[in-house]
């Protein structure tokens, strides 16, 4: 896989000094897992994003807690889960500020922007949504990568611990063709 990892491929069959076979798996995961964290950074937003997201959502259709947390963590590619310990408060407080009203439906509470809700979500209507932003840099749709690359190294250790060895050379093809249509991508830009 000539270079593809610092330590010079997946290391199927390579103990890697530790007497464990997939050893140069776990750390080629390891190191996957390092370097898309250092790219991507944390997912924790302020609560002002958290507050623009949920005007945001509720702007285009009325939601409940946990479609408005569900939906927040697709649009960013999984880049940003919010907690219901900030969504939660958020949606009180702007009940409280008179800009969404909340309605018992199916034992839950489905919240909806009021006209002043309406209005607030024009205002920033030409702001970029808070999700297209992921940690402070433009393209938050970018975070997606890194969690393919992550659920593609797991995918990969998993064929390694219980693939047979056809099934592994199979999977060694598939990940050099991914490697050179990746680089491939990048020769066209």
């Amino acid at each position: 896989m000539n270079g593809s990892f610092p330590s010079g491929g997946f290391g199927f069959g390579a103990s890697n000094g530790s007497g464990n076979p997939l050893a140069g798996v776990w750390e080629a995961m390891d190191q996957l897992r390092s370097q898309f964290e250092q790219r991507t950074g944390g997912s924790r937003m302020a609560r002002g994003d958290v507050r623009a997201a949920v005007i945001s959502l509720l702007a285009e259709r009325p939601m409940h807690g946990y479609q408005i947390i569900t939906e927040i963590a697709e649009r960013s590619g999984g880049a940003w889960k919010p907690s219901a310990g900030s969504v939660y408060p958020t949606l009180q407080q702007l009940a409280d500020e008179g800009l969404i009203s909340a309605e018992e439906q199916g034992g839950r509470k489905t919240y909806s922007l009021t006209d002043a809700g309406v209005a607030a979500s024009e205002e920033a209507a030409d702001k970029p949504a808070p999700w297209e932003s992921v940690g402070g840099r433009p393209g938050g749709h970018l975070a997606a990568l890194p969690k393919a690359g992550m659920e593609l190294a797991s995918a990969t250790a998993q064929l390694a611990r219980t693939g047979t060895p056809d099934q592994v050379a199979d999977g060694v093809a598939v990940l050099e063709d991914a490697r050179r249509r990746l680089y491939a991508i990048l020769a066209e830009g």
